[in-house]
């Protein structure tokens, strides 16, 4: 039984209408929740090999099935990669086909890792933040969501923080909602831990974003 097979004999009629219906997009659904998709690719991370894994997350991405590419995501969500080139090169050739918010986070979840392990590649997604795509001017801001979560961050750390604030202030008067609402995201997640920074944003630039926006990003400052 292939992978594909694997998926399919968990699908649900019912409920792959009921996420067509949710997530808005015309693709194939199979009906399967997110814990029963990574129950699969946690056995199948274990067996394949490095080179196994990345075509199999490539030919699951080419099907179109949102599940499938989910699945495809969960296959690279791991910190470890080692070579990881090949790894990241995937993931960034899937940023052009995000078209729906759940798809675009697992993905950018998977691509969260590969940059904490190589920020040097944060040259790269620094382009995204000026593309005609929304959904790829959205995962600049989602996969570097890890660097608003350090408690003690290093010099090279806080220098992320500020290059990203950057793209966040590039991005607060960008009209499309789920941009804003990552803007938001990001300075809020950023503000339970670096709330000088997030209220240094909100001071110079909190009037552009929309205004459920700057509810949202201040919505943890006090004072």
């Amino acid at each position: 039984m292939t992978p594909l097979d694997e998926l399919s004999v968990l699908s649900d009629l019912a409920k792959a209408q009921e996420m067509r219906a949710y997530h808005k997009i015309d693709r194939p659904y199979l009906g399967i929740a997110v814990p029963q998709v990574e129950e699969l690719t946690d056995r199948w991370r274990a067996d394949l090999s490095l080179d196994d894994r990345l075509a199999l997350a490539a030919d699951l991405w080419r099907t179109n099935i949102h599940e499938a590419r989910i699945a495809a995501a969960k296959l690279l969500t791991q910190a470890r990669i080692r070579p990881d080139d090949a790894a990241w090169d995937l993931i960034v050739t899937w940023v052009p086909d995000f078209d729906a918010w759940a798809i675009a986070d697992h993905a950018s979840i998977a691509g969260q890792k590969r940059l904490v392990a190589d920020p040097s590649r944060l040259d790269w997604v620094e382009t995204w933040v000026t593309s005609p795509h929304m959904w790829t001017r959205r995962a600049a801001l989602v996969m570097t969501l890890p660097w608003t979560k350090q408690n003690f961050p290093k010099p090279d750390e806080l220098a992320v923080r500020d290059r990203v604030l950057g793209w966040c202030a590039t991005l607060a008067s960008d009209p499309d909602w789920f941009i804003q609402k990552a803007v938001a995201w990001w300075v809020r997640d950023l503000s339970k831990h670096d709330a000088p920074r997030a209220r240094a944003f909100m001071a110079e630039h909190g009037e552009r974003l929309k205004p459920f926006a700057r509810n949202e990003a201040a919505r943890l400052l006090t004072g």
